[in-house]
C-alpha cells in the first residue's frame, strides 16, 4: 500500500500551522490548479473533530468527488481525515505537528489503496504516487507562505 510522508518546517507558531492545515477555505486556494471546492459538510472556515467535507476537483482530466471526515484531533499536534467516499479504495491523512524553539514541524503521513487491484497497483507506480506527493508538497509551500507571512490572518483568528 503506498505511502507518503513528507516533513516541512515552518517558521510559526504551532497553533498557527495547526489551524491552517485543518482551514477548509486555505486547501481551496492551495488547490486552485484542480478547481477543487468544498461542497458538502463544512465548506469554509475550519474543520473540527468528527466533521465532514466533500471536495469536488478536476484531477487528471476528470471531475471527482471525496468525502472525508476527522478521524482524530488532538489540537495542536494531531489530526487525521479519514475518506469516506472517492475514488481510492482507502484513504487516510495523519497530519502532525511539533513545535521548535524557531518554529514548527508539519509531517503529514498520507496512506492509500488504489482500486482495481493490479490495475490500481500499477496507476500507483506509473504515475499516482508521484501526482500525490506533488498535490501534497504544493498545499503544504501554501501553508508555510501564508503562516509565515500576515496573510494567515484572513484564514483563522489570532492564536
Amino acid at each position: 500500500m503506498p505511502g507518503i510522508q513528507l516533513v516541512t518546517f515552518i517558521a510559526a507558531p504551532i497553533d498557527r500551522v495547526f489551524d491552517l492545515a485543518r482551514s477548509i477555505d486555505l486547501h481551496i486556494a492551495s488547490s486552485s490548479s484542480t478547481g477543487e471546492r468544498a461542497v458538502g459538510g463544512v465548506t469554509s472556515g475550519l474543520i473540527g473533530p468528527g466533521e465532514e467535507v466533500t471536495w469536488r476537483g478536476r484531477h487528471f482530466g476528470i471531475w471527482q468527488s471525496l468525502t472525508v471526515r476527522i478521524t482524530a484531533f488532538e489540537r495542536p499536534t494531531h489530526f487525521a481525515d479519514t475518506m469516506l467516499r472517492g475514488a481510492f479504495y482507502r484513504m487516510e491523512h495523519h497530519h502532525y505537528f511539533e513545535s521548535s524553539s524557531s518554529g514548527t514541524f508539519m509531517r503529514d503521513v498520507f496512506t492509500y489503496e488504489s482500486p482495481l487491484g493490479i490495475l490500481g497497483r500499477l496507476a500507483d507506480f506509473l504515475f499516482l504516487e508521484r501526482y500525490m506527493r506533488s498535490f501534497l508538497i504544493d498545499r503544504n509551500r501554501v501553508i508555510k507562505a501564508t503562516a509565515e507571512s500576515d496573510a494567515w490572518n484572513q484564514y483563522i483568528r489570532n492564536t
